[in-house]
């Protein structure tokens, strides 16, 4: 063998070596992640582009380690088509029944997104013993409620972001706020009508009224509405201040771009606003975003100091997709995947009742802050200081950029009215 040979025998070895020694590439069979997303819309890409991104970081460090012996993830996406207008809540259990049967997923992760759906599937998730962490879409606080109600039932099945009890209290803190500040007291309301966000409209009519606000009315537009005119002539005559918005639907953009042509002299502000947390928005609508509010439920989809992870994974984010994170869905896909490696690895196995214990006592620092699920519910525990729980966040478009306003905690700026507006 001459020395050429035997060089480049040596550098062969020498990169095997490095390669074994960094567990990048692994023969061990992987850990299945079966994900139903309605790949279509935000709250799916985001979550999909979240939980493959956590997966390449998690397999570049060597994987999972499984009672001793290293094992990459792997995940398996089927579209389930729940956020699209008319298609049957059937579609969404269909795929999550083709991810267990078909695609052997070892866990459920990400949706399905439609509340519907995802409390429909619970049962699947129960049949299977399949342990489930909801990460984008479904927020009504019927899910957790569930758990809570039937725990022996239903207790695989976890949810890491925000949920609209917890989003309802956000808002009025901010509501709350400009009251003191310029005098608001008329709200009104606009929501599609799915089911997460009509019953989220009602909690908010029947909130408001308690708390003292005059509600000058509520119009609920069907799933791919686009015209918004009447429902917002309605807040102008009425003398509304702050206009409530829950919508997930893209031609929300269209309400705002019709609020701001119109000078509506009150400030939009959605709870669930799925066009206005993408940060195509100020392009898509011509700047007419300007002073728009809407909640993006967990620090680290728009831009904050929440923890020493939010800008790093915000960073790393936009590097790698091309365009920064884009709304609910995208960090907590991203943590639900360390979240499960954490208890996978604590437990020292893939047993689904094993997992599901130590879920319940995971307590690690995340993107969004400190995270911990309740016991009982397996609902992210909120808070308002990431030190102390997942903290929310509520942003306004200024001058082309998303700006955090809300909690004061991770705040970078405070909110602006509209110059149609100032009194």
């Amino acid at each position: 063998m001459n020395k050429n040979s035997i060089k480049g025998l040596m550098v062969l070895m020498v990169a095997g070596l490095f390669v074994l020694s960094s567990g990048i590439v692994s023969a061990a069979e992987p850990i299945v992640i079966g994900s139903p997303l309605s790949t279509a819309y935000l709250y799916g890409w985001a979550a999909e582009r979240g939980i493959k991104m956590a997966i390449e970081e998690i397999n570049a460090k060597g994987g999972v380690n499984v009672g001793g012996t290293k094992r990459p993830f792997a995940v398996e996406v089927i579209d389930t088509r729940d956020l699209e207008p008319g298609v049957p809540v059937s579609e969404a259990l269909l795929a999550v029944e083709k991810l267990i049967l078909d695609k052997k997923a070892d866990f459920i992760m990400g949706g399905p997104v439609r509340s519907e759906a995802a409390l429909a599937a619970m049962s699947l998730l129960s049949k299977y013993k399949k342990v489930s962490i909801l990460t984008t879409g479904v927020l009504t606080p019927a899910y957790h409620a569930t758990v809570a109600k039937q725990y022996d039932k239903f207790k695989y099945c976890f949810r890491i972001h925000g949920e609209a009890k917890n989003i309802v209290g956000e808002m009025f803190a901010n509501f709350t706020e400009l009251r003191e500040k310029y005098g608001f007291n008329n709200l009104f309301i606009i929501a599609q009508d799915v089911s997460h966000a009509r019953g989220a409209a009602k909690v908010m009519n029947d909130v408001a009224v308690k708390k003292g606000w005059n509600v000058t009315g509520v119009e609920i537009y069907p799933t791919g509405a686009s015209d918004f005119s009447m429902g917002l002539l309605k807040a102008k005559k009425t003398q509304t201040e702050i206009i409530n918005i829950w919508m997930d639907m893209p031609e929300s953009a269209i309400l705002l771009k019709q609020w701001y042509e119109m000078k509506i002299p009150a400030l939009p502000f959605g709870s669930t606003l799925a066009a206005a947390e993408q940060p195509g928005f100020w392009k898509a609508t011509d700047g007419k975003g300007e002073y728009t509010l809407c909640n993006v439920v967990n620090a680290g989809n728009a831009p904050s100091d929440a923890t020493p992870w939010t800008m790093k994974f915000y960073n790393a984010y936009t590097k790698k997709w091309g365009v920064e994170p884009e709304g609910l869905g995208t960090s907590s896909s991203y943590m639900a995947v360390y979240v499960l490696r954490d208890a996978i690895e604590r437990a020292g196995s893939l047993d689904s009742d094993k997992v599901v214990e130590e879920l319940e006592k995971t307590d690690i620092m995340g993107v969004y802050g400190r995270l911990r699920f309740d016991p009982k519910s397996h609902q992210v525990i909120p808070a308002l200081d990431p030190k102390e729980g997942a903290v929310g966040s509520i942003l306004q478009w200024q001058a082309g950029k998303r700006v955090v306003v809300y909690p004061k905690s991770i705040a970078k700026g405070s909110i602006l009215l509209p110059p149609w507006m100032k009194k």
